[in-house]
């Protein structure tokens, strides 16, 4: 990736080419080199981006320029979910990378090859970040991914998916995080095989490594806020049988190592379970999910101690949209054995949305609660702290810093579309413990800071502003600031300070 930016930056590429002799034909030579010499003063990942979306905006010479599309391109969180087979057909394509996205490899199109990708580069800095308790508390860090993929279909049965990640880590005190940096690894491997049963049931068995998103992330997804997705090996069967949509798995998470292609399945972890969708006709344009999902873990620590955990998550979920009002509600139980006690823990989530559609800006006013059970009694061998699974890793908000377990929360916001493709959101936080005898956790159920000698039940408050800019279809810039009012738990023995955070992102997919 690095002699790729270094060509596009001394002008040796096809596409820098290509937009010399299409401004030449334009008469802006001299206005192209003058950009050509500004990227020249960019850091690599920032060149990259911007000569390729330079590269998109001139129409080939061998085709009439298409006005650009108002709606932005089909790309998913998760990549293979993606359909580009209706590029097929020429005169569908309207962009220089549409070539790419869809390969004929036969005579009748049926066979055919379609290349993606991603890449970002994110910036964060803390100020405290751990509360000013720690001499390393102020870091500023850049921090890359690349993600190129490649989907083969072989007729209408048979499919396999491909994609690597490289994730890179630049300035941060100390080192890498957990999931700042994995140079080069395999992100996804699957094959799928699809049969079908009549006209309205079909089957689809996929076996290798894999992203997972169930619902709306709260309990399993591929972790797309810290610098290196999740993924899973393992087998998966998707069933689709009238309105119902079920998808049944036994899996093993994919560990996070730093190296050359050394990630390797959790040994000590198995996760499997089954989640259906289906439309509910007893609410107006309503859904239901309906679950079981269970983890066995060796060692899974909590405040309370380490011991091996088996755990069942039973939920359900309502979530639809009704004219302007949206609303997304779940309901979990959890069940199971921690060492030689028993695990009896809950949660229950929601967030309700009303937009102003015919008012300038389309606001969109929200109000999230979450409460999530905590542990009764840390010399107990009962446990009742509730685990969060494989979450998304910005549970509440861009900072990523506190998870839902041992929680209350109260969270309003409001959303403001400047434009169709500018949007500024703004929302405050507000954390207490469910449990006075439990720790805070972070994001993986990782204990934070111990409740053993604090009876507090305040966490803090966390006011929040950012931005999402769809520059084009490909191109978009996000910022946050986050700034973190450590509350009385927090301001015991060992007092916290404040915290402050920043993030700026750009990503580019293709």
């Amino acid at each position: 990736m690095s002699l790729f930016a270094f060509q596009v930056l001394t002008g040796e590429t096809p596409v820098i080419t290509d937009i010399r002799l299409l401004c030449a034909r334009r008469i802006f030579l001299q206005e192209a080199n003058r950009l050509l010499q500004e990227l020249a003063t960019l850091p690599p990942l920032l060149a990259l981006l911007a000569s390729m979306s330079f590269a998109q905006t001139i129409p080939s010479p061998q085709a009439t320029p298409t006005p650009a599309s108002p709606t932005p391109a089909p790309y998913k969180q998760l990549r293979y979910e993606e359909d580009w087979s209706s590029l097929a057909d020429p005169s569908r394509r309207h962009e220089a990378l549409d070539r790419i996205k869809f390969i004929p490899l036969n005579e009748r199109g049926d066979w055919y090859l379609s290349i993606g990708g991603e890449a970002r580069g994110k910036s964060e800095s803390f100020r405290n970040s751990s509360f000013g308790q720690k001499q390393q508390d102020n870091v500023s860090y850049l921090l890359q991914r690349y993600m190129p993929h490649f989907d083969l279909h072989m007729g209408s049965r048979v499919r396999a998916f491909f994609q690597i990640k490289s994730n890179l880590e630049n300035g941060r005190k100390g080192g890498p995080g957990p999931v700042d940096e994995d140079k080069l690894d395999l992100h996804q491997a699957f094959v799928d095989i699809a049969l079908s049963f009549g006209a309205k049931r079909t089957l689809v068995l996929r076996l290798g490594r894999q992203e997972m998103l169930f619902g709306s992330a709260r309990l399993v997804a591929p972790r797309d806020g810290p610098n290196v997705r999740l993924s899973f090996d393992g087998l998966r069967a998707v069933v689709r049988a009238g309105a119902w949509r079920i998808d049944t798995f036994i899996t093993k998470p994919v560990e996070t190592n730093s190296g050359l292609f050394d990630d390797a399945p959790d040994h000590n972890q198995t996760f499997w379970g089954a989640y259906a969708v289906r439309p509910l006709k007893l609410l107006p344009y309503g859904n239901i999910d309906l679950y079981y999902l269970g983890i066995d873990r060796k060692e899974a620590r909590f405040d309370q101690g380490a011991a091996r955990e088996t755990r069942h998550s039973v939920g359900m979920r309502l979530w639809g949209k009704m004219k302007a009002w949206d609303y997304n509600s779940e309901m979990i139980v959890q069940l199971g054995n921690f060492g030689h006690g028993k695990v009896r823990a809950w949660a229950a989530a929601s967030d309700v949305g009303y937009t102003l559609r015919t008012t300038r800006f389309r606001p969109r006013l929200g109000l999230k609660a979450d409460i999530a059970s905590g542990d009764r009694e840390s010399t107990a061998l009962n446990l009742q702290t509730f685990n969060t699974l494989f979450p998304r890793g910005q549970y509440f908000g861009e900072i990523g810093l506190i998870g839902l377990a041992n929680l209350v929360d109260l969270h309003p916001s409001l959303d403001l579309h400047l434009t169709d493709r500018f949007m500024v959101a703004g929302d405050w936080d507000v954390f207490w413990r469910e449990s006075v005898r439990d720790g805070i956790y972070g994001n993986a159920t990782n204990l934070l800071r111990s409740g053993r000698a604090n009876r507090a039940r305040y966490v803090g408050s966390q006011p929040s502003l950012g931005m999402e800019w769809a520059a084009n279809p490909h191109i978009t810039f996000n910022a946050n600031y986050t700034h973190f009012f450590a509350g009385d738990f927090l301001k015991g023995k060992n007092p916290a300070r404040n915290l402050n955070y920043l993030m700026l992102q750009m990503t580019y997919k293709f």
